[in-house]
C-alpha cells in the first residue's frame, strides 16, 4: 500500500518514516542539498551501508516481486531491501513494458516500508539494440530498437545521438527505470577487444561530441523529475586491453598503453564531466607500466586504485559525482556450475572485507554487483573505514536521488508506460537509424541498390523479407543477385560464466566459409553484409564480392532497405578495418589506427 499524502499547513507530502510530522527530506520547498543533508543525519549504519551496494534484482512474470534467489540476483527482493537496506538495483530481462511498471510499483511500494521510506534507484546495461549479453546489454524487447553504439557513431549525426538519448529516456522513464549505465565512451582502439559493440568508436575528438549529445539527451541540462542519471564507463578508458582480451576475465586483466596514449582515452571522460554526468564506472582494467604526471599507478584494477579516482577523477578533473565500481570487484561469482572469479584485479590475495577497504580508500561510492553490506558494517564498527568517510558517499547518492525526484513520487502510470514503450514514431525513428548507419564498403558496377523483382539468393535473412520485394530462389545459379549476413568472428569460448557472450580472438574469417563464399560469387553478384560488433578482416572477400556493406546491429527489413536504397545508407567506419591479424598483432593497443595500411580508414564509407 503506497504512503498516502499527508498535509502540513496546507503543504502536502509523503511522510516517509511515518512519524506523523513533515521533516525537512520531505519537504519538497527545500533543495536537494538541504534534504539530503536532513537526511544523511537521520540513518542508522545499516541504512548507509546499503546505500552503498547496488546489486540485480529480477522482476516477477507479472511484475511482482521475485522472493528467491534468481539465476543472476543472489537473495530475494524482501532480504536486500528490508534486510539488507539496497535501494539501488540493476534490472536485467523484461519482457513487457506493463511487467516492468507493474515491478516498480511494487518494489517501490516495499521500499516504502523501511525505516525511512528511502526509493529505488532502478538502473539497466544498454538494452534498445540488439546484443543480448548478460555481462554488457540486452536485446530491446518491448524498447525501441536502434543500432549498436558504433552504429549511432557511424551516422557521424550529433542531432541523431541526442534523438536517440531522448527516446531511450522517455521509454525508461515511462517503466520507472531512473539510471543507465551508460554511454559507454571507451575508446575502441584494439581491433579485437570484445566491448567495442556499445562504445562510439576511436576517434577521441568526435566520441566527446557523441558524449555530450547522449548526456544532453538523457539527463537534460540538470537532473530533474524528468532525468535519467547516467553512469559514464569506464573511466579511465577500458579499449586498450593487452592483446583485445577483456578484463571480465583473468586472462584479460592487464591494460597497456604502449603508444603513450593514456590523456587521448581521457578525452571523451573530460567532456563527460563538464556535462554533468551524474556518476563514472572505473574499468576492470590492471594498468601495466603506466606513468601518470610522472607518477607510477599502482598495478591494481582501477576500482581498486586511490591514484586514479581520487587523484586523478576528484583532484586532477574536479569530478565530485557519485563513482561506482564495475561489478563484482569483492567476491566470486556463482551461477549453476559455472563461476567467475572476483575482478580483484592486483590484489587477488586479499580478503573481500580488505577490498572492500581498498574500494572505499580509492575514493568509489558503491560497490556494484554486492551486497556484503555486513562486511563494510564491521569495517566501520573495527575502526577500519570511518563512519564520516561513508558519510561522504551517502552524500553524493542521496543527492541524485532527491535531484531526480524519487522522493517525492517514484511510481509510473501502468497504462502509459504500455503507450510510450516501443511507440511506433520512436520505432520508426529506430528502424531509419538503423537502415542509415548501415556502411557501403564496396560496390562493384553499380550493384547497389538492388532493384525490384529479381531473383535473390540469400543466407542468414529471413525469407519473408526477401519475398516481399523480390522472388527468392534455393541455389545461387538462379539467381541475380545473393544476399549473404554474416556476424564479425569470433574464437567461442565457455569456460567462466558470461565468457560465452564476449566475441573474442582472431578477426579472421574461417578458410571455408572464405572459399565457399566465392562460390557463390562464380555463379552471380554477391552481397556480403557483415554485422561488426568489432572489426573484421574483410580483405580474403575484396576480391571476389559485388558489394560489401557493415552494419552495427541491424534487423533484416533495415538493412534490405538500406540495400534497395529505400532508405539512403550513410554509415561511416567510426572503427578502422585492418587488412591482416599481422596488422592487428604489430598495432599499439592505446593507438587509434594504428594498424598499417588499413583496407578501409575510419571515417571510410560510400554512398549509393
Amino acid at each position: 500500500m503506497r504512503i498516502p499524502l499527508s498535509d502540513d499547513n496546507g503543504h502536502q507530502y509523503r511522510d516517509l518514516n511515518g512519524n506523523g510530522v513533515l521533516d525537512p527530506y520531505e519537504d519538497t520547498r527545500l533543495s536537494p542539498e538541504e534534504r539530503t543533508e536532513d537526511l544523511l543525519g537521520r540513518l542508522s549504519l545499516a541504512e548507509k551501508a546499503g546505500l552503498m551496494f547496488q546489486t540485480v534484482i529480477e522482476v516477477g512474470p507479472d511484475g511482482d516481486l521475485v522472493e528467491t534467489a534468481g539465476r543472476i540476483s543472489k537473495s530475494p527482493t524482501s532480504e536486500v531491501v528490508t534486510g539488507k537496506h539496497l535501494n539501488h538495483f540493476n534490472v536485467h530481462q523484461i519482457a513487457t513494458a506493463r511487467q516492468a511498471a507493474t515491478w516498480n510499483n511494487n518494489l517501490q511500494e516495499l521500499a516504502e516500508t523501511t525505516p525511512h521510506g528511502i526509493p529505488v534507484t532502478i538502473s539497466t546495461d544498454p538494452r534498445h539494440a540488439f546484443v543480448d549479453n548478460a555481462g554488457v546489454a540486452f536485446s530491446a524487447g518491448p524498447f525501441s530498437q536502434w543500432p549498436e553504439g558504433l552504429g549511432l557513431a557511424a551516422l557521424d549525426d550529433l542531432d541523431a545521438v541526442r534523438r536517440f538519448a531522448d527516446v531511450a529516456r522517455q521509454e525508461y522513464v515511462a517503466v520507472g527505470i531512473r539510471a543507465a549505465l551508460h554511454p559507454q565512451i571507451d575508446l575502441a582502439t584494439e581491433p579485437r577487444w570484445g566491448r567495442q559493440a556499445q562504445t562510439m568508436g576511436h576517434d577521441a575528438d568526435r566520441v566527446s561530441e557523441f558524449t555530450a549529445a547522449y548526456l544532453e539527451g538523457f539527463q537534460g541540462a540538470s537532473l530533474s523529475s524528468t532525468s535519467v542519471a547516467c553512469t559514464t564507463k569506464h573511466f579511465p578508458g577500458g579499449g586498450p586491453q593487452k592483446d583485445g582480451e577483456d578484463a571480465h576475465f583473468p586472462y584479460g586483466r592487464e591494460q597497456v598503453y604502449p603508444g603513450g596514449m593514456f590523456d587521448y582515452h581521457l578525452k571523451p571522460f573530460r567532456e563527460a564531466i563538464a556535462r554533468g554526468t551524474a556518476a563514472m564506472m572505473p574499468y576492470y582494467g590492471m594498468p601495466i607500466d603506466l606513468t601518470v604526471g610522472g607518477e607510477k599507478i599502482e598495478e591494481v584494477g582501477f576500482g581498486f586504485s586511490r591514484q586514479i579516482v581520487t587523484g586523478l577523477l576528484r583532484e586532477e578533473l574536479g569530478y565530485d559525482g557519485v563513482v561506482v565500481t564495475d561489478w563484482e570487484l569483492v567476491n566470486d561469482n556463482h551461477v549453476g556450475e559455472q563461476v567467475l572469479p572476483a575482478r580483484a584485479w592486483g590484489v587477488e590475495s586479499l580478503t573481500p572485507s580488505q577490498r572492500l577497504a581498498k574500494i572505499i580508500d580509492a575514493g568509489c561510492d558503491q560497490f556494484g554487483g554486492e551486497e556484503c553490506t555486513d562486511l563494510l558494517v564491521d569495517l566501520v564498527e573495527n575502526g577500519e573505514v570511518s563512519e564520516a568517510r561513508l558519510d561522504e558517499s551517502v552524500r553524493r547518492l542521496l543527492l541524485v536521488k532527491f535531484r531526480l525526484g524519487l522522493f517525492d513520487d517514484p511510481f509510473v502510470d501502468v497504462d502509459a508506460a504500455e503507450r510510450i514503450v516501443g511507440r511506433a514514431d520512436f520505432r520508426r525513428q529506430g528502424f531509419e537509424a538503423q537502415a542509415e548507419s548501415t556502411t557501403v564498403l564496396v560496390n562493384r558496377e553499380a550493384t547497389l541498390p538492388l532493384a525490384s523483382s529479381i531473383r535473390v539468393y540469400s543466407e542468414n535473412v529471413r525469407p519473408e523479407q526477401v519475398s516481399e520485394w523480390a522472388q527468392p530462389v534455393a541455389t545461387p545459379e538462379q539467381a541475380d543477385v545473393a544476399v549473404v549476413r554474416l556476424l564479425a568472428p569470433f574464437e567461442p569460448r565457455d569456460d567462466l560464466f558470461l565468457e560465452a557472450w564476449f566475441h573474442q580472438g582472431s578477426l579472421d574469417f574461417p578458410p571455408g566459409l572464405v572459399h565457399r563464399l566465392s562460390r557463390i560469387a562464380e555463379h552471380c553478384p554477391l552481397v556480403v553484409v557483415v554485422t561488426l560488433d568489432r572489426p573484421a578482416i574483410l580483405t580474403p572477400l575484396v576480391p571476389f564480392v559485388s558489394a560489401l556493406v557493415a552494419d552495427y546491429g541491424s534487423s533484416d527489413a533495415a538493412v534490405l532497405a538500406a540495400l534497395r536504397g529505400r532508405i539512403a545508407p550513410r554509415g561511416r567506419l567510426p572503427i578502422e578495418i585492418p587488412r591482416s591479424m599481422d596488422a592487428v598483432r604489430a598495432s599499439r593497443a592505446d593507438v587509434p589506427g594504428d594498424t598499417e595500411n588499413p583496407l578501409f580508414p575510419v571515417h571510410f564509407g560510400l554512398t549509393i
